[in-house]
């Protein structure tokens, strides 16, 4: 009689995944994520391998260097626990074959995690949880941990799953054109996505005062001639209705600011936001550009600019 196979279940398969969340948690200089990769796999090779020696052996195998995008590792997982399967059925599966398939898709799928996740996922999730939050509302970051989480863990059940059932032949796909089409159009989106929170989320204002143009009696409010009672207020609301009706005083203040948003709003932000981009990539420290800017920042206030 045939000895019967062993097969990992579904809930073996989900203990990896749940694993892998913490791939960094034991990052090293010397092998980098190989720890996490090791502690997410000990579960399926526990079930797979009956001795304590192919156990270690199986463990060794995963202890080599790997390093990736964290979210990207699972059809890595998955293509390795159908491979550790095989092997543990008495398929001819060489070592370096594992450790080969695992390096040669650990560097293809490292640069599509990026432009997917922290430039493309993440400023969008994140800047609508921000949206609710700067307006007091708590639903804004449980908005944000509750929808990333999602996104995150089923990204990862999924391609985990859909690189367990391919198998080797995953390797295929990475070899193609269509990692560098995600990987181009996710950046694209990143980027227009960063740009519209430009003016939302940097906001420069310049206050020195440019003109000062007295204006006809009658497109001001008189305060004067208002009513002694509360229900002064009332009418003063309706008069100004909330900067589109009478100027508050009888002298239109313009300022430099003034002038910049007539011209192309927003454009001292977006000027800034390209010089620090500029910076960056000259390896200027972000930290050296954060102090840079609060240094400029309280300056340009002292001296009447900002």
């Amino acid at each position: 009689m045939a000895e019967e196979k062993i097969k990992l279940s579904k809930r073996d398969r989900f203990d990896a995944c749940m694993r892998s969340t913490f791939l960094q948690g034991s990052w090293n200089y010397e092998r980098m994520q190989n720890g996490g990769y090791a502690y997410a796999m000990s579960p399926a090779i526990k079930k797979l391998y009956k001795t304590k020696e192919d156990r270690a052996a199986a463990l060794k195998r995963h202890l080599e260097f790997f390093n990736t995008h964290p979210y990207l590792a699972s059809p890595i997982i998955g293509v390795t626990l159908a491979l550790e399967e095989e092997k543990a059925n008495g398929v001819e599966v060489d070592d370096q074959a594992i450790t080969g398939v695992k390096v040669g898709m650990m560097g293809p799928l490292a640069g599509v995690g990026d432009p997917v996740f922290w430039f493309t996922a993440r400023p969008i999730i994140a800047g609508l949880g921000a949206s609710l939050a700067i307006s007091g509302n708590i639903m804004g970051p449980i908005l944000f941990f509750v929808i990333w989480n999602i996104l995150r863990i089923a990204f990862m059940w999924y391609t985990q799953e859909y690189g367990y059932k391919l198998g080797t032949r995953i390797t295929d796909d990475t070899s193609g054109g269509l990692l560098q089409t995600v990987t181009r159009g996710a950046s694209m989106m990143g980027m227009f996505i960063l740009g519209t929170l430009i003016e939302r989320w940097v906001s420069i204002k310049f206050t020195p005062v440019v003109s000062k143009t007295p204006l006809q009696k009658g497109a001001y409010i008189e305060w004067d001639k208002l009513p002694n009672n509360m229900h002064s207020v009332q009418k003063v609301l309706q008069q100004w209705d909330m900067g589109k009706g009478l100027s508050l005083t009888s002298t239109k203040v313009t300022t430099l600011q003034n002038n910049l948003d007539q011209l192309i709003p927003g454009l001292a932000a977006l000027l800034l936001t390209i010089l620090c981009m500029w910076l960056l990539k000259k390896n200027v420290s972000p930290i050296v550009i954060i102090l840079g800017l609060f240094i400029v920042g309280i300056l340009g206030h002292v001296v009447g600019l900002l």
